[in-house]
């Protein structure tokens, strides 16, 4: 009955993930959510974050922030961390996942989703037939509707964890 919202591996933070390994299963392209998967919901890109796109590029992946916000929001961090990028992506519909496989040139098979939300980020990456990898939110201060969201969320990660399903990603 979720299935459809269970990610296929979780970690705990995007910075922790073994990128090189991901070369290794044959993925060429990488979609992240922006707020609570890259950085705080709302703050700009951070040293880090860009250094971590520095080296996803320099291993050769390419990458794509989707994001269900607008422009103004997206633009900026795109650029800061030099990415292709998806605004109004209306996830979990899987239009937006399409369109940035199409801007990375990638197949839905060579491309995995990296999200801090299963209503949102797994469930697109799903609905789109794309692997994906659940990260724990940055920043537990969030928007009235993305903590609602969380309540929703809760049983249904207790039922992945216990199922048998979880995976853990390649952590550095």
């Amino acid at each position: 009955m979720f299935k459809m919202l269970y990610p296929n591996e979780e970690c705990p933070s995007s910075y922790k993930i073994k990128y090189h390994e991901l070369i290794a299963a044959g993925y060429k392209g990488i979609i992240f959510d922006i707020d609570n998967t890259l950085v705080p919901h709302g703050a700009p890109a951070t040293e880090e974050s860009i250094a971590l796109f520095g080296y996803i590029h320099s291993l050769g992946l390419r990458t794509c922030l989707v994001s269900n916000n607008k422009e103004p929001r997206v633009a900026p961090f795109a650029e800061a961390v030099g990415s292709d990028y998806v605004t109004l992506a209306h996830k979990p519909m899987p239009s937006g996942y399409r369109k940035a496989c199409r801007l990375m040139h990638t197949d839905p098979a060579e491309t995995i989703v990296v999200g801090d939300q299963l209503f949102t980020d797994i469930l697109g990456a799903n609905n789109a037939g794309m692997k994906s990898i659940l990260v724990h939110p940055i920043d537990k201060k969030e928007e009235i509707q993305i903590v609602l969201k969380r309540y929703l969320e809760a049983p249904v990660l207790f039922l992945y964890r216990i199922s048998g399903r979880k995976r853990v990603a390649p952590i550095l």
